[in-house]
């Protein structure tokens, strides 16, 4: 199990605050919720933050088992930078157990569809980052937000039915599917045993709840799914909040019951 960083993101927007002056206070609150692993993205390693932010996990004794790294991927100098990138910081977080790279393709401006021929580049894209991120010890999942999924998930499906399963495997966001418009067991069934991921988020009515519990989602039934599958994928407990979210705790405490929530549905420990 591990806690996805973007929540800091929002603590440090939240405090209007640079993340680089926040970090401090931020990644000290995962440790202290119990969790021992983090995802975080490129945001966090800027030039100006990245030996402050890699000294704190050090010093903390967090762990990074997987690094988010997005970009385009449907067109090619978009996409040679996403793969430079992926390795870049792949390779910065090796030390920390790092083993996955998380992308997620962006979408063209306005979330205007990708034509037949982008989508088709976009998996070549892919699974050449899967070549090459496996050679350098890394394996690639997938991810999606709505974008994705629009036109029947269109795009979603388009990924999955026309890139190298050796090479890229999936990180379903069970929310962003609920968003979709998806049941979340149907959707897992299309990824079948690619899946080596999932971020776990709690909505009530399209609305993000501080933490993670009991909602719209059924989340003890994705754990059943998983069991019965024999499937382990990485839990990833990803907070948000939108400007409707009902906040009454800290984000410590949120994270707090977030991460014994998760562990008691899903069976698995966060200091693993």
């Amino acid at each position: 199990m591990a806690v996805e960083g973007y929540i800091f993101q929002q603590y440090a927007q939240s405090l209007k605050q640079p993340l680089q002056d926040v970090i401090g206070q931020a990644l000290p609150m995962a440790r202290s919720a119990g969790f021992r692993n983090i995802e975080l993205s490129p945001a966090f390693f800027t030039p100006e933050m990245r030996d402050h932010a890699l000294s704190i996990i050090r010093s903390l004794g967090l762990l990074m088992p997987s690094l988010y790294v997005g970009g385009s991927m449907h067109e090619k100098e978009g996409a040679d930078r996403t793969v430079a990138a992926a390795l870049e910081f792949g390779d910065l977080c090796a030390p920390f157990g790092c083993k996955a790279i998380v992308n997620n393709p962006d979408p063209k401006p306005g979330d205007v569809s990708k034509t037949d021929s982008e989508l088709d580049f976009q998996a070549g894209s892919l699974s050449r980052m899967g070549r090459a991120l496996a050679k350098q010890g890394f394996s690639l999942r997938v991810h999606h937000h709505t974008p994705q999924l629009a036109e029947n998930a269109r795009e979603w499906r388009h990924i999955l039915q026309h890139t190298d399963p050796e090479y890229v495997h999936i990180c379903v966001d069970i929310d962003w599917a609920y968003e979709g418009g998806f049941e979340p067991i149907p959707f897992l069934r299309e990824v079948g045993s690619r899946l080596q991921e999932i971020h776990v988020r709690s909505a009530r009515n399209k609305i993000w709840l501080e933490d993670l519990e009991d909602s719209d989602i059924d989340y003890r039934g994705v754990a059943g799914y998983l069991l019965r599958q024999g499937l382990s994928p990485l839990i990833v407990v990803e907070l948000a909040y939108r400007p409707a979210t009902p906040i009454t705790r800290s984000l410590e405490e949120d994270l707090r019951l977030s991460r014994i929530y998760a562990e008691n549905v899903f069976g698995v420990k966060a200091d693993a």
